[in-house]
């Protein structure tokens, strides 16, 4: 018990300066907003023909495991 209050003292010791800061953090312009924007929109248009293309990875790779577990079926002789 001791060492839970004594925790708990000391996560909120750590915790009470953040209240203390100020909460206009964002004082930028509108052109850092627009600049902002443009970046994101890049970034996220590189993204999906990456995304894609992971996808073509996946898909040829599981095509492929079912192509060499067909054939390895095939290939092994009936014991019938």
């Amino acid at each position: 018990m001791k060492t839970a209050i004594s925790t708990l003292l000391l996560v909120l010791a750590v915790i009470n300066p953040a209240y203390a800061a100020e909460t206009v953090v964002y004082k930028s312009g509108i052109l850092v907003s627009v600049f902002v924007g443009i970046c994101a929109l890049i970034v996220v248009a590189q993204l999906v023909p990456a995304l894609m293309m992971v996808v073509g990875f996946i898909k040829a790779s599981v095509g492929l495991s079912h192509k060499k577990a067909a054939v390895a079926t095939q290939s092994t002789p009936n014991a019938n």
